[in-house]
């Protein structure tokens, strides 16, 4: 008899995890998903929904791997991100600092493709971020809220060669704009801050967040992600429209988003 499937989850924070969890199970029910928590980072709600989950420090490389290959994970995914604050607060094991003596720039994509490829050497693929999300990745047109006016299109428009173009240089993946001025830039403080920080130099009206995928992204990890907490945080900032890729930005929990979406009257433009 063939054994069942098991697939490995690195569960950052936020939905991402539950929502990617949802899908497997649908799409391939007799899978085993076996989840890999971090502590202050992901939902403790996850447990229930995974056949194994354990919890780690940001760090332990070698754990992580032993527990997989424990429970027979031979494909796994990169699902959430890790909040900077725990990153600079890395204990790393010994197979890290291994691995971090050998990358010359650190940024996402080159840390974490050191940790596919030390996860490859256990014989470990990871996967897209995106596998089994296909239904949350919207494509070309409007997906959420009221239709988009033509000076907002045009705003829109140009923030996304804006962020196309930060985003090649690794600065960040948003921007956010007002009548064709950029406002804000995300950095290393993530797109939520960014949004802050643009609705406040805008002061709080009529701004358009844009977010895209980099020039190309390795679609195993850093995937552009917009949720709830992204339409609350617009709302809060006057931002009234956002732009996303479209076939290359998630939409967790489409139905909430949707729901936000009509409510702060805030429209989804996938360009």
């Amino acid at each position: 008899m063939e054994q069942a499937r098991s697939i490995g989850i690195i569960a950052g924070n936020g939905f991402y995890p539950e929502t990617f969890v949802r899908a497997a199970r649908k799409a391939e029910p007799s899978s085993r998903l076996i989840a890999v928590a971090f502590e202050n980072e992901t939902r403790p709600d996850l447990e229930p929904q995974v056949d194994a989950m354990q919890w780690f420090r940001v760090g332990q490389l070698s754990k992580l791997i032993k527990f997989f290959l424990k429970e027979g994970v031979k494909e796994a995914v990169m699902m959430g991100q890790i909040s900077p604050g725990n990153l600079f607060d890395l204990r790393p094991d010994l197979r890290i600092l291994m691995m971090l003596a050998r990358v010359k720039k650190r940024n996402a994509e080159t840390l974490f493709g050191a940790i596919a490829d030390e996860m490859a050497k256990d014989g470990i693929t990871l996967l897209p971020a995106t596998t089994f999300l296909d239904d949350h990745l919207p494509p070309a047109g409007h997906v959420a809220g009221p239709p988009a006016k033509p000076r907002t299109l045009e705003d829109l428009e140009y923030g996304f060669g804006i962020a196309k173009q930060t985003s090649a240089l690794d600065i960040g993946q948003a921007v956010v704009v007002r009548h064709g001025t950029v406002l804000a830039v995300e950095a290393f403080e993530g797109t939520n801050a960014c949004i802050r920080r643009g609705g406040e130099l805008g002061r709080n009206k009529d701004a358009v967040l844009v977010k895209v995928s980099k020039p190309n992204q390795d679609f195993r990890f850093d995937v552009p992600v917009i949720g709830t907490q992204t339409i609350e945080t617009c709302a809060e900032a006057g931002v009234t429209a956002i732009g996303i890729e479209a076939g290359k930005t998630l939409l967790l929990e489409k139905e909430k988003v949707l729901s936000l979406c009509a409510k702060h009257k805030i429209s989804i433009q996938a360009l």
